[in-house]
C-alpha cells in the first residue's frame, strides 16, 4: 500500500485493546482494492475481518446499522474525518493520508494562479499533513497564501463533500483557490460555493488545471432545474436515512416552506436515493435534497425531475433571487 498510510499498527492497537472478535472494514470507492490486505491484517491480529460491499460517500455515511446487525466490535472507517459525535458501535477513523509528494503538482498551479495575488489554500484530509510546505512553495511565488478556519472542521484548510465553511470564511479576502488533492467534486464545491476561481493541484497525476469552465457549465444545469421546478406544484421532500444525513428538521421547513407558498410537499426517506427509486413517484414534479448534495450535483442528467439543494428550492420560493444566490453559493454551511 505504497501511496497511502493504513495506519495498520493502530488498526491493531485497536482491537486488541476492545478485544473486539468481529471489525468491519468500511471504505470509499477508490480504497476498496486494498480492503484484502486489510483484511489479513485484522486475521492476523485474532479477529474476523467483514468487508462492506456497500458505497461509502463520507463520514455521514458509517455502517453503524449494518455493524450492530452483525455482532460487530469495532468498526474501521477509513478516508473521512470523524463527523458524528456518537457512535453506538466503537468507530475508529483511519484518514488514510496520502504519501504522494505535492511539490511537483503545486509548481505547474503557478502558472494557472499568476494572475492572483492572494490565494485561498485548501485540501482534502488526505493532503493536510503538506499544508505547511504549500503555503512556503506559493509564498515564494510571491503569493499571499490564506488558509481558512470557520471552526466547522476538524483541521484549517480542510473542505469535504458538503462542508466548504473554511473556503467560504475567506472567499472575500482571496483573489483565487487552489485545491489540493484528485478529482473535481471538492474543488467544484469551493468554486461553487465561493465564486472564486478555482485551480486544482492533483498530486496523484502530478498535474494542475482549473475547473472554472466546469463550474460555470455546473451553474447553467443549476439554473435550469430552478428554472424547471418553478412550473413545478408538487414537491418530494428528500430525507437520508444515514447518520450524518439524516436533516428532518430542515426537511420539516422546507415542507412548510413549500406549503406557504402554495405547493404540495411529500417526505420521502431512504438510505439510497437514486434515479430509479425516484421513478416510482409518477405524481411529483420536483424534488428539494436535504441529504447528500452529490445526489443533486453529481449526475443531474440521469434524473428525470428537476433534484433541488435547499438553497436552490429557496430561489423557486423567491426567498432569494438567483443572483444572491451565486455569491452566498449553493452549500449552505
Amino acid at each position: 500500500m505504497p501511496a497511502f498510510d493504513f495506519e495498520e499498527e493502530r488498526i491493531k492497537r485497536e482491537i486488541a485493546k476492545l478485544g473486539a472478535k468481529r471489525v468491519l472494514l468500511q471504505m470509499p470507492e477508490g480504497l476498496k482494492p486494498q480492503a484484502t490486505e486489510l483484511a489479513k491484517i485484522v486475521e492476523d491480529s485474532g479477529a474476523l475481518p467483514l468487508i462492506s460491499v456497500d458505497p461509502c460517500y463520507g463520514a455521514c455515511d458509517v455502517a453503524i446499522n449494518e455493524a450492530q446487525s452483525l455482532g460487530v466490535g469495532l468498526i474501521v472507517h477509513f478516508g473521512h474525518v470523524r463527523m458524528l459525535k456518537h457512535e453506538q458501535v466503537p468507530t475508529i477513523y483511519v484518514e488514510v493520508r496520502a504519501t504522494a509528494a505535492v511539490d511537483a503538482a503545486i509548481e505547474k498551479s503557478l502558472l494557472l494562479l499568476a494572475e492572483y495575488t492572494k490565494v485561498g489554500l485548501a485540501m482534502s484530509v488526505q493532503h493536510l499533513q503538506t499544508l505547511d510546505r504549500a503555503k512556503e512553495i506559493l509564498t515564494l511565488a510571491g503569493k499571499t497564501v490564506i488558509i481558512g478556519d470557520a471552526g466547522q472542521m476538524a483541521y484549517a484548510g480542510q473542505v469535504s463533500g458538503c462542508n466548504y465553511s473554511n473556503a467560504k470564511s475567506i472567499a472575500e479576502e482571496v483573489d483565487a483557490f487552489l485545491f489540493v488533492g484528485g478529482g473535481l467534486f471538492h474543488a467544484l464545491g469551493i468554486a461553487l460555493s465561493t465564486a472564486k476561481p478555482t485551480v486544482v493541484a492533483d498530486p496523484y497525476d502530478n498535474r494542475a488545471y482549473s475547473i472554472n469552465e466546469d463550474a460555470q457549465k455546473i451553474l447553467r444545469q443549476r439554473f435550469a432545474s430552478i428554472q424547471e421546478a418553478k412550473e413545478a406544484k408538487t414537491f418530494g421532500v428528500l430525507i437520508g436515512l444515514k447518520p450524518g444525513q439524516k436533516h428532518l428538521d430542515q426537511a420539516l421547513q422546507v415542507k412548510a416552506l413549500a406549503e406557504k407558498s402554495g405547493k404540495t410537499a411529500y417526505l420521502l426517506v431512504g438510505r439510497e436515493i437514486t434515479p430509479e427509486a425516484l421513478l416510482e413517484f409518477p405524481t411529483v414534479d420536483a424534488y428539494v435534497n436535504t441529504a447528500c448534495p452529490r445526489i443533486s450535483l453529481d449526475a443531474p442528467g440521469k434524473f428525470q425531475r428537476p433534484v433541488l439543494m435547499v438553497n436552490e428550492f429557496r430561489v423557486v420560493c423567491g426567498e432569494v433571487s438567483w443572483e444572491s444566490l451565486l455569491k452566498e453559493g449553493l452549500f449552505e454551511n
